[in-house]
């Protein structure tokens, strides 16, 4: 099938969600510049198998989701929906290897402060995969419906900005801790949804919904990780 010419429209809607890709995957690089991407230049430890195949399905994730946004824009949604089936399996790995690396850094102890318990922190990450997975297993259930499927999607990909946005190489930024980070991945949703709603002239319910269910499950999984019942879990999972 052949693609067709995006209506001015058209490109003026996908903006959005074009500077949105855009923005994700610079915050991803720069955080994990020094540990990743450019690590052979500033001598970083080695990575696991385990965290290289994340590091490279996560990339792999937001550079598709900045190619999909300029597909929509060039009007070429035949290729747009190519590529979907193959970001389906994408997705899926992302989450289980992204789970799998949750567990592994709780079972090595890993925590950003001594203050932190290993089996607390590991709730984060989980929580980041679930919100990730139920918006993703949403956008794809109402990917006939455009308008909520692009609204999902993004709200998707910037939930698991945190992980990039703790990591920037600023002096002193990891002493402003997670209100820091979760309160700057709250600022980007919210930016989106209210330069989307000024548009429109009206707040859509993918992003009405969506993005208060990112921003209410900050506080809950911090409440979570901190339950006896959670602590239990997390023993079972590195067990």
């Amino acid at each position: 099938m052949q693609g067709f010419t995006a209506l001015p429209g058209r490109r003026t809607e996908s903006r959005l969600y074009r500077w949105g890709a855009l923005l994700a995957l610079l915050v991803v690089f720069a955080g994990f510049a020094r540990t990743f991407y450019l690590k052979t230049i500033f001598g970083t430890p080695a990575l696991s198998g385990l965290l290289f195949t994340h590091g490279v399905l996560m990339s792999l994730w937001f550079a598709l989701f900045f190619t999909q946004g300029w597909l929509v824009a060039k009007g070429r949604t035949d290729l747009h929906r190519r590529l979907g089936v193959g970001g389906v399996v994408l997705a899926l790995l992302l989450v289980g290897v992204s789970v799998a690396t949750a567990i592994d850094a709780g079972r090595r102890g890993a925590t950003p402060t001594k203050e932190v318990p290993p089996l607390v922190f590991m709730a984060i990450p989980m929580a980041d995969v679930l919100v990730f997975a139920i918006l993703l297993g949403m956008a794809l259930w109402l990917r006939r419906r455009p308008d909520y499927h692009k609204r999902l999607m993004l709200l998707a990909t910037l939930s698991i900005l945190t992980p990039g946005i703790a990591r920037f190489p600023l002096p002193g930024w990891g002493s402003g801790g997670l209100p820091l980070f979760f309160g700057l991945t709250i600022l980007v949703v919210v930016v989106c949804v209210a330069i989307d709603t000024f548009r429109h002239r009206r707040l859509h319910p993918a992003f009405g919904w969506g993005g208060a269910f990112v921003i209410v499950m900050v506080p809950m999984r911090l409440v979570v990780a901190g339950t006896p019942m959670w602590s239990k879990f997390a023993g079972w999972l590195i067990s």
